[in-house]
């Protein structure tokens, strides 16, 4: 997939291939970490690279934070909560332990921002917080990727 990822921005007029980057990291596990190095692999200036990349992931999450935020109040204005699946309370679990912060920082090691921030919505993480500590860690986790593609590719030339 991140093959056809490099390809199709590669293929892109040199003048929009960040649109490819953008588009790309807005896709859950691409992330801005697969998204800075795609656009590094395609030739694209690390810097460039690196702010599509974390643009893209960060309308996505914001995206998901919203709409889960939306359910939450809708769910919780009348209706009773399902029961929560093993995979949702081994989440949760991490939430109440490691706080918004540790898991926005530390989540996208397991899962894509756009599906940890959700969660933190529905568990009730004020949606400010998540959006800050998201943006915060799709910021960091953009760049160390989009530095070590560039060093790598650096070495390789």
């Amino acid at each position: 997939m991140q093959d056809a990822l490099r390809d199709f921005t590669a293929s892109l007029p040199e003048l929009l291939q960040w649109v490819g980057i953008v588009l790309a990291a807005a896709i859950p596990f691409v992330e801005s970490y697969f998204g800075a190095v795609i656009g590094v692999v395609a030739g694209l200036n690390p810097v460039v690279a690196i702010a599509a990349a974390v643009v893209g992931n960060v309308i996505s999450m914001l995206i998901f934070v919203l709409v889960a935020h939306r359910v939450r109040t809708t769910v919780r204005s009348g209706q009773t909560p399902k029961p929560e699946t093993a995979r949702r309370a081994k989440l949760r679990e991490r939430f109440d332990r490691y706080g918004v912060a540790g898991v926005s920082l530390l989540g996208q090691t397991l899962l894509p921002s756009q599906i940890t921030s959700a969660a933190m919505v529905s568990f009730g993480a004020s949606r400010n917080a998540v959006i800050l500590w998201q943006t915060i860690s799709i910021i960091i986790w953009g760049v160390l990727f989009g530095v070590l593609a560039t060093v790598g590719v650096t070495v390789l030339s």
